[in-house]
């Protein structure tokens, strides 16, 4: 009787781990923590919670267009190239004065938009590969950065939007959350609620079978794009709110950053598998990964090792599976 539920119990695992990508996301995350407060006990504070979950609120705007994209069949490198612009382009307009909150938001999301079309009409209808056009596109963003501020930090946010940002509700609940309401909302219904959702799955699982159903897949797909780029826009103007200043390729490590937080989550690379809600429990993972990697002191290279052989190994075992297709 003890075999049949130890059998059970293995089985109800097993297809844990394997079906509840964002459960299994979840449980690393707790998992990492609690390794570091165990070789730390020191980090075990509220301001590191509550460090850990702005990062993460951070991580999880970027990661959403990356989502998308991946979903598409697609990736995104330009992702942290458009949030350093964006930042740029919040202080250089805000210059620490208030009132500038929605000329900001909509200057940012129109760049993000701009460089998400781009990308977009290069990777579907030039046809060239995502992951090379995106990283070209992302180097002439970069450089783009030099030129407008000559490699110097430049502006400041407002003192207001910075405590919209920056606050935390006693000590741990960060203010950015209400921003996070909104957006995670905004994804979540674009993903799970909407025709375009439906239809992104579709020509993400099966492009032909899409076509056949009368979906405009090429439009579909850069779209996603388009929107990958409004919202690391929109990361990247919450993002100097945070850090309160903006500096060339601030956030460059995001591009990196929300892949393998996508990925984590669930995504495939191979397209229409994935969820936003496993995206921001890939977020926490990366988040609390980094984190510990810092607490416990180690280098800026062995932090990028640790990283990099954390990507090659969900690539192993979390992209084997394939799409439905024919």
């Amino acid at each position: 009787m003890s075999d049949n539920r130890e059998k059970s119990m293995q089985m109800h695992l097993r297809h844990f781990a394997k079906y509840n990508r964002p459960g299994m996301a979840a449980v690393i995350a707790v998992g990492l923590l609690l390794i570091t407060v165990i070789l730390n006990p020191l980090s075990l504070n509220i301001n590191t919670f509550g460090s850990i979950l702005a990062q993460t609120i951070l991580l999880s705007f970027a990661a959403a267009g990356q989502t998308m994209v991946v979903i598409s069949g697609g990736v995104d490198l330009s992702v942290g190239a458009v949030m350093s612009m964006a930042a740029i382009i919040t202080t250089g307009i805000m210059q620490g004065r208030t009132g500038y909150f929605v000329p900001v938001l909509l200057c940012v999301a129109g760049m993000g938009a701009l460089v998400g079309l781009v990308n977009g009409v290069c990777a579907v209808k030039v046809g060239l590969p995502p992951i090379v056009i995106t990283l070209a596109v992302s180097n002439v963003v970069t450089r783009l950065q030099y030129v407008f501020t000559g490699g110097m930090p430049t502006g400041l946010v407002s003192e207001v939007f910075k405590v919209t940002v920056q606050y935390r509700v006693f000590g741990v609940i960060p203010a950015a959350l209400m921003y996070a309401v909104f957006i995670w909302t905004l994804a979540f219904f674009l993903m799970h609620g909407s025709r375009f959702g439906k239809q992104l799955y579709l020509t993400g699982n099966n492009e032909s079978a899409a076509r056949l159903n009368g979906i405009n897949t090429r439009r579909i797909r850069i779209l996603t794009f388009v929107l990958g780029g409004v919202f690391s826009g929109i990361a990247g103007m919450l993002g100097a709110g945070y850090m309160g200043m903006s500096q060339c390729q601030l956030f460059d490590t995001y591009a990196y950053n929300s892949l393998v937080a996508v990925i984590v989550g669930g995504s495939l690379f191979v397209g229409g598998v994935g969820s936003y809600i496993g995206s921001i429990a890939g977020s926490l993972v990366m988040i609390v990964l980094s984190n510990g990697l810092t607490v416990l002191d180690f280098s800026a290279p062995v932090r990028n090792i640790v990283l990099g052989c954390v990507m090659v190994i969900l690539l192993t075992f979390y992209n084997r599976a394939k799409p439905i297709r024919q």
